[in-house]
């Protein structure tokens, strides 16, 4: 009788066990796939930042590309004309781009992210993880981030900028002078620490 009864202890604790344990390739529950969507709509504008920077890049470069050359190679009285025309293009690019921002993210989270966490997590980290996301605390630091990263910005200029500064001005003139700008050529415009943080890079005059 004993040795059943230890029989049925150990049965019970594997089967406890098995329930806490992601098994690869087991079909989700009902249960479990509810809280795996619920967690990809907490995801969701995260997905769309990481998608958002990783189409935005190409623009940023080509834009911090065309900033050297309308400060070195472009003659003053046409710059203002070429920056707008490039502002256009950098406008256009990031209007045809958001809408695969808002169409695409969900879905390529859905058929790639899906998946992993039904296989990696079971039911009950699932559970736990949905507990803090949904929490108000959380929601609250969510919302939050703009102005601490804000704050921690303008904080960090105020205290670097001096230091910061002379080393600017000194890159500027070695950078100058390799380009050959002691020999006539302008010389890229030193550029001061922004005062608050960067826009968004699409924001910015693109370049070729």
């Amino acid at each position: 009788m004993k040795r059943l009864i230890g029989l049925a202890l150990v049965a019970a604790t594997t089967l406890a066990h098995a329930q806490n344990t992601a098994i690869p390739g087991a079909p989700a529950s009902a249960a479990k796939k509810d809280m795996v969507q619920r967690l990809l709509v907490i995801q969701q504008p995260g997905l769309e930042n990481m998608m958002r920077d990783l189409l935005e890049r190409p623009a940023r470069q080509m834009s911090a590309d065309a900033e050297e050359i309308l400060a070195t190679r472009v003659a003053p009285e046409k710059r203002p004309e070429a920056v707008k025309k490039i502002q256009e293009l950098l406008n256009k690019y990031r209007d045809e781009t958001a809408p695969l921002i808002r169409e695409r993210s969900a879905k390529i989270g859905q058929a790639t992210l899906a998946p992993i966490f039904e296989e990696k997590y079971t039911e009950d980290e699932l559970k736990q993880l949905l507990a803090a996301l949904e929490s108000p605390a959380y929601k609250k630091y969510q919302q939050s981030l703009p102005e601490l990263a804000n704050a921690y910005g303008q904080s960090v200029l105020k205290e670097l900028e001096p230091v910061v500064q002379p080393k600017v001005a000194a890159l500027q003139q070695g950078i100058g002078s390799a380009l050959g700008a002691t020999a006539g050529a302008p010389a890229p415009s030193a550029a001061k620490p922004a005062a608050k943080p960067a826009a968004p890079a699409a924001s910015k005059p693109a370049k070729k």
